[in-house]
Formats: structure tokens, C-alpha cells, sequence
């Protein structure tokens, strides 16, 4: 059902009672604005403001009305005529007083279409006052108020002029951290969780001390959301298990918000202490290695898949295993005696990644064309190949890592199982070489153990390893 009814389309009687180019009435929405100024008057007692903080309904007539006017505020003009008449502040004053979540929802909700326009998205952001009420916004407890308020958060945020207003504002108030953690860790609504991501992914990506921040945040009581206006203590936020349980949710209903997720996690290993807050969490990282290990074994990328399906995918998949080769990267100081016994699999599992995603790419086009532009320099990357070409370069990394910590008995399993064989060592030697030489001549050395027969046709195949052996 759709939440906002259509816009009326009134005939107006007189030219001068058109708000800009519409066909929308000046006279009828100010009537609105009127009625919504009376909602929070001291002097009128309106169903929708209860002293005694009980939830009311908004009038159905009001409630019409109102959300005509959310679907009008789409239009530049209609949006400049509310900020004329001071809609901010009248919607300052309903967020202080009104009880009723689906009246707070749709002002928040206004706002949101206002600030898509820059001049008025600039007026917004500049209002310290308006801006500290909205934030506070992130700790209602009303889940469709909290999707309008990250929706306006977003769009800030995107607007250059204005983002670092909001980051600033944000680094200055800690309880937003406290707000999100607690969404992110507690809420069901998949809708929700993905505006919330998309609003941290932003955040991360603009501001690294930000970042850092919310990283070392967690080792004080939080007080966050209530339902009364008392403060309720909460638990110990740490960033990256609130992470883990919105991707979690995300994982099946929205794939778009699962690499909105996959990203934030990404963003984290920028930083040391990023992948320090991924590898100690309390289970040693095995929560965040199983959930990447599963998505990519079971959900993405999986053999049968066609090569659109690769192209589909690139970007979660490039962070997926960008973490899980910084976390590998980590292992030897962390000792993660579990997580190594998944070591073996993921690298098999590396190997068909990055075969089915160089079969993907000689499909695509004229592999020897695609040879001598790679030679000459002259290539025409476009924005697809560009994103293709990291998720390879993210393959060949983790894969250079895994070689070189591959036994006799990890290769013969890998053997006798059929995952090590001529095709796919050729298909990891052919993206590896020449960058990775050092790692594909350790494993080359561990193979002669195993497979002696195997190592001298690879080394047939790729001269430059016969040269250094």
C-alpha cells in the first residue's frame, strides 16, 4: 500500500494564489501549516499532544491532508513555499510535543523531500537547533520515524556544501553512535536497516577519525532509546557485531544492502585498528569469517553461476574478500586456530573465484585484444571492467597469501580431492605471475613434494618459474 496519497490537483481561481509554477493553492496549504501550528499551540488541546506521554492517533481529515502535503514537497517550488512560511520550525515544534509517532514520521518525512533542494538543504543543516533535534530523531522508537530521519540524513550528507556540518555535528554527539549500534544489533525491519547502513557507509567514508571513533567506542555504559523520556541504560556497543547482526538480517530480503554492509566492513580494514576490532571481538573473529566464508561458498559466485551473474556481484564480492584477506593477513599474530581450519577450503574456494571470473572475462571479449591493451597501456577501462579488475586484484592478493601458507598434507588433500589439479593451478599462475612470484614459487616448491609430475608441467607451462627453481 502506498503510504502517501496522490497530491491534489485543486484548479486555482486566480493566478496569484498558485504556489510557483503549480496548480497547488497557497491559501489551502497555509490553512495546513495553520492547523499544524494550533497541533502544538499551548492554549489548544489537540488529540495528538498528551501530557502524560501516551501514543495518539492523528485525525484521519489531518492525517490526508498532511501527507499531501509530503507528496507536494517532492516540487522545488512547493518545498521553497514551506520554508517561506517557517515549516522547519513548525515541525521543530511537533518533534518537542506531539505524541503521535505517524504525525512525527511525516514532518520528518517533509523535511527529507526539502533537503533534496540545495539552498534549502543548506538552511536545514545550518540550524544548530533543527539539527540537534533531528539527530535526536535516532533514538525514537518508532521504526517508519527512524526510516524518514536516516532518509534525511543520507541526503545531507550526500550534498558536499552540508556534509561536513553533519559530520561534525555527529563526532559531536555521542548518543548517535549509541542509536545506530542499537538499530543495527535490534531491529527486523530490513528497510530500516539498509538506510541506516547506507547512512554509516557515508559517514565512514567521509570522515576516517569518525570511523576510528565509532571503532574505539563500546567501553563505557550507553544510555540509548526508551520509550519513556528517562534514559535507559543499554549494553556495550561495539561496532563490528552490530555489523554483523544488520547484515545477518539484510543477507537474503536485500542484496543491495548486504553490499552496503559488506562495504562498511571494508571501510573498517582501511585503518589498523579496524581489523584489530574485526579479529578481537569476543569470539576471536570467527563470527565475522564464518558469515563472509558462508556468503561466498553458498550464496555468491557459486560454480553453476553464469558469467552476468560475476558481473552482478562484483562489488560485494571485492569487499567480502577484501576482508577475509586482511583477516587472513592478521592471523599469524592472532592465532586463530579455528579460523585455520577453514583456511584450506577458502583457498580452493579462491581458486574457482578467480577461474570462473577469468572465464567471465575472456567471454566478454577478445582475450588477445585484451592482452596486448594490458602490454601497450592503451586498454579503455570503463567503469565495469574498472570494478572487475579490483575484484581480480583482491583474488589474487588473498590468493598469494593463502600459497604460501600451504603444507605437503594441505596440497595432497587438496589432490586427492580433486580441487589442486594442471587446470586451476595454471588458471592461479596466469593471474599471479608475474606480481606474486614469490608466492607462487613457495607453493610450487610444496608441490614437487606432493605432486612431483604436476610441479615440471607447471613449470613447462610458465618458463619463468623453471628460470628460478
Amino acid at each position: 500500500m502506498d503510504r502517501n496519497p496522490s497530491p491534489p490537483s485543486s484548479e486555482v481561481e486566480e493566478e496569484e494564489d498558485a504556489v510557483g509554477n503549480t496548480v497547488y493553492s497557497k491559501h489551502w496549504m497555509f490553512s495546513i501549516l495553520t492547523r499544524l501550528i494550533e497541533v502544538i499551540s499551548p492554549e489548544k488541546t489537540e488529540p495528538t499532544v498528551s501530557p502524560e506521554g501516551i501514543q495518539m492517533e492523528l485525525d484521519e481529515e489531518m492525517e490526508n491532508d498532511i501527507c499531501k502535503v509530503w507528496d507536494m514537497s517532492m516540487d522545488e517550488d512547493v518545498a521553497l513555499f514551506l520554508q517561506e512560511f517557517n515549516a522547519p520550525d513548525i515541525f521543530m515544534g511537533i518533534f518537542a510535543k506531539s505524541k503521535c509517532p505517524r504525525l512525527t514520521e511525516i514532518c520528518v518525512g517533509i523535511l527529507g523531500n526539502m533537503a533534496c533542494f540545495q539552498d534549502i538543504c543548506m538552511s536545514i543543516s545550518k540550524d544548530e537547533n533543527l539539527g540537534q533535534v533531528l539527530l535526536q530523531r535516532l533514538c525514537d522508537t518508532d521504526s517508519p520515524t527512524l526510516l524518514e530521519t536516516s532518509r534525511l540524513l543520507l541526503t545531507c550528507l550526500s550534498q558536499p556544501e552540508v556534509a561536513n556540518i553533519w559530520v561534525e555535528r555527529i563526532r559531536d554527539n555521542p548518543s548517535v553512535y549509541d542509536c545506530v549500534c542499537f538499530i543495527m544489533s535490534s531491529s527486523t525491519n530490513v528497510e530500516l536497516l539498509v538506510k541506516v547502513g547506507e547512512v554509516v557507509d557515508k559517514l565512514f567514508d567521509l570522515d576516517e577519525e569518525l570511523m576510528l571513533t565509532w571503532i574505539k567506542n563500546g567501553t563505557c555504559p550507553s544510555v540509548g532509546p526508551s520509550v519513556d523520556d528517562s534514559p535507559e541504560e543499554l549494553p556495550d556497543f561495539k561496532i563490528v557485531p552490530c555489523i554483523l547482526e544488520a547484515a545477518k538480517q539484510v543477507r537474503s530480503d536485500n542484496p543491495e544492502g548486504l553490499d552496503v554492509y559488506m562495504h562498511i566492513l571494508q571501510l573498517l580494514t582501511t585503518v589498523d585498528e579496524g581489523i584489530q576490532a574485526i579479529v578481537q571481538v569476543p569470539d576471536g573473529g570467527k563470527e565475522t569469517w564464518s558469515l563472509l566464508y558462508d556468503l561466498v561458498c553458498h550464496e555468491l559466485c557459486q560454480p553453476d553461476d553464469p558469467p552476468i551473474i560475476v558481473q552482478e556481484q562484483k562489488t560485494v564480492l571485492a569487499s567480502i574478500l577484501s576482508v577475509l584477506s586482511a583477516m587472513f593477513a592478521s592471523q599469524t599474530e592472532q592465532e586463530y586456530t579455528k579460523m585455520r581450519k577453514s583456511k584450506l577450503c577458502f583457498f580452493f574456494l579462491g581458486l574457482g573465484v578467480c577461474f570462473r571470473f577469468w572465464g567471465c572475462g575472456k567471454r566478454a571479449g577478445d582475450s588477445s585484444k585484451e592482452s596486448e591493451q594490458e602490454e601497450t597501456g592503451t586498454a579503455d577501462v570503463n567503469d565495469e571492467d574498472f570494478h572487475l579488475k579490483i575484484l581480480k586484484d583482491i583474488c589474487c592478493e588473498l590468493l598469494s597469501n593463502m600459497l604460501q601458507e600451504l603444507t605437503k598434507e594441505n596440497t595432497l588433500e587438496g589432490l586427492h580431492q580433486g580441487h589442486l589439479n594442471e587446470q586451476t593451478c595454471s588458471c592461479a599462475f596466469q593471474n599471479l605471475l608475474p606480481l606474486y612470484f614469490a608466492s607462487v614459487e613457495s607453493f610450487l616448491e610444496v608441490l614437487r613434494e606432493a605432486d612431483q609430475t604436476l610441479a615440471d608441467n607447471l613449470e613447462k607451462r610458465f618458463p619463468s618459474l623453471k628460470v628460478h627453481s
